[in-house]
């Protein structure tokens, strides 16, 4: 465990800027042990350490700022795993921009566990956000998504007990504060498997999805 929990550090401290953030304690929530914003990122290409899994994505600019753009077509789920191996508990945040057009509006997602793990995703034209285990719903809320504004997804995954895991997310967009109280949880009696963190997109729009401002950080003991 020792050996695991220095491997995480050593990974985490690297940010894909390449600059290093030195610590002598493991990331919490309130210090993001890996951390991704694009501003040293060339256009046009992808940070080394992200594997597209599918899809165009490539960082663009608009008004000096750089993000990860996910085009808007063809219309299918496209995604990217980024940020360190982890096996614990772990919380991933991400901004995410999206532009309806008439009716149709874009789903998105941030997820944990690699893959095929959880996934907690907007799905703006039925107005709800969803918590995904693999291609499973387990989890629904209402959500109303605002069209041309920045989005926070975070989630978060914590051991209840020894046989109990909790999946828990929750989003707001750029003019509101963090809610305080999750949106949406999970109990999972399964233990979840290693892997990294991801984003997803599916531009129903036919407009871009950008992402930006990415976190993921180990959660150490309470």
């Amino acid at each position: 465990m020792k050996l695991k929990r220095l491997l995480f550090i050593l990974t985490a401290s690297t940010l894909c800027d390449g600059s290093s953030a030195a610590t002598n304690k493991e990331p919490t929530a309130a210090s993001p042990g890996y951390q991704v914003n694009f501003d040293k990122i060339e256009i046009g290409k992808v940070p080394d350490d992200f594997m597209v899994l599918e899809g165009g994505f490539v960082v663009r600019e608009e008004k000096g700022n750089r993000f990860l753009e996910l085009p808007g077509a063809p219309l299918e789920t496209f995604g990217v795993l980024f940020g360190p191996t982890l096996d614990g508990e772990a919380a991933v945040s991400v901004r995410i921009f999206g532009t309806a057009r008439g009716r149709r509006a874009p789903s998105f997602a941030v997820g944990l566990s690699g893959q095929g793990g959880y996934k907690l995703q907007v799905a703006a034209a039925k107005k709800v956000i969803e918590i995904y285990k693999g291609e499973e719903l387990v989890a629904s809320a209402p959500y109303t998504w605002e069209s041309g504004t920045w989005t926070t997804l975070k989630l978060e995954l914590r051991k209840k007990s020894p046989e109990e895991w909790t999946v828990q997310g929750k989003g707001w967009n750029e003019k509101m504060t963090e809610p305080k109280e999750w949106m949406l949880k999970f109990t999972d009696k399964a233990t979840p498997i290693a892997g990294r963190a991801s984003v997803w997109g599916n531009p129903y729009s036919g407009e871009p999805i950008r992402f930006d401002d990415f976190q993921v950080h180990a959660i150490g003991p309470r």
